[in-house]
């Protein structure tokens, strides 16, 4: 206990030797849910349902068991329609626990449970529609009755389903993305058939976009159809860029001011920005814009503003999650290096600031 606590310390001491014991230390599966882990007793009660009904449809054949022939053939139907609703359990029980919850991308996932659920839940319905219709000519006419009921009645829900199902070909948001559609901003939690949940980031209760307000948004799938889905989450280059603007003097020397901006913020995304850099870069190469200059650190520009002063602006490259909080310490950083040369760096004094 004693060696291992010496060892925290040392990690917390010198973040090189934190960084190398990360680097070491082997990585962890993700937690998996109990019933998906271990399906044995549900597959336990499903074999025993067969064993039942398995014995059920034989004791309907046996003549010392007096039944009335009227129901002989719905008893027949309703048990082997059982045992069929008993196998689709099973195969979608087998499918979640070897097949689904070995996929690593978490967003892919939850896709194919979604999935499976829908197709095991279709495969249900149709084997109760042929238990209780035994001519099939009535049930399809009576479905497509229903259907055309259903979908003049039920108009904005299918297309919500129909929304759904674009989503998950097209996949302009998954599950985890932070994503803006109309005045709605937040990371999705939930895509259900017909709607999608989002926790809230900014927002009119907050002054900072990338701080969670507490809430959640609920809005319809269908839409995605119709309105414009920002994501800031895509899957190839999930970056985003940003900037720092500070007001300075004319008379402040603009080269020290470029320097000492763009070092922060070197030191705080440096190395990261310019492997994203190269991502973004490959990516560019691809389309027909691949001439645009993408510089690998972070860049400082001047822009004359309309009233008395100069903004320099430092621009760099940061994934959504951090933006907030790598805003904030170079804030700071820039700030402190600034203020330390104040004959290099003036600040407009001014009531117009």
């Amino acid at each position: 206990m004693q060696e291992k606590a010496q060892a925290e310390e040392l990690k917390r001491k010198d973040p090189e030797v934190a960084r190398e014991v990360a680097k070491a230390a082997p990585e962890e599966p993700p937690p998996v849910d109990p019933r998906v882990k271990r399906p044995f007793a549900t597959l336990g009660i499903y074999l025993l349902l067969i064993v039942g009904l398995t014995i059920v449809y034989y004791l309907l054949h046996w003549r010392s068991i007096p039944i009335i022939n009227i129901y002989l053939p719905l008893a027949e139907r309703a048990t082997v329609g059982a045992l069929s609703i008993v196998f689709v359990l099973i195969l979608f029980t087998l499918s979640k626990a070897y097949l689904i919850s070995r996929i690593e991308e978490a967003a892919a996932r939850y896709n194919l449970n979604r999935v499976a659920k829908l197709i095991a839940g279709l495969a249900i319905f149709l084997i109760t529609i042929s238990v209780v219709f035994a001519n099939w000519y009535t049930a399809v006419l009576s479905f497509g009755l229903i259907s055309l009921v259903l979908g003049l009645a039920l108009q904005t829900p299918i297309t919500s389903f129909i929304g759904w199902i674009y989503i998950l070909v097209k996949t302009p948001y998954r599950v985890g993305d932070r994503i803006k559609i109309d005045d709605a901003t937040g990371d999705v939690l939930d895509v259900a058939y017909l709607d999608t949940t989002l926790w809230e980031f900014g927002g009119p209760l907050l002054s900072t976009q990338h701080h969670p307000s507490g809430r959640i948004i609920k809005f319809p799938n269908s839409k995605v159809l119709t309105s414009t889905v920002y994501n800031s989450s895509w899957t190839l280059f999930p970056y985003i860029w940003n900037d720092i603007k500070f007001q300075i003097a004319y008379q402040s020397d603009l080269e020290f001011v470029a320097k000492t901006m763009s070092d922060a913020a070197e030191e705080e995304v440096g190395e990261a920005m310019m492997q994203r850099v190269r991502v973004y870069r490959e990516l560019l190469s691809q389309t027909a814009i691949d001439s645009l200059e993408v510089k690998e650190k972070p860049t400082v520009v001047f822009r004359v503003n309309n009233n008395t002063w100069i903004d320099a602006i430092v621009r760099y490259l940061v994934e959504p999650r951090q933006a907030g909080s790598v805003k904030t310490r170079l804030v700071k950083n820039i700030l402190d290096r600034l203020n330390q040369h104040p004959d290099k760096v003036m600040f407009p004094k001014d009531d117009l600031r």
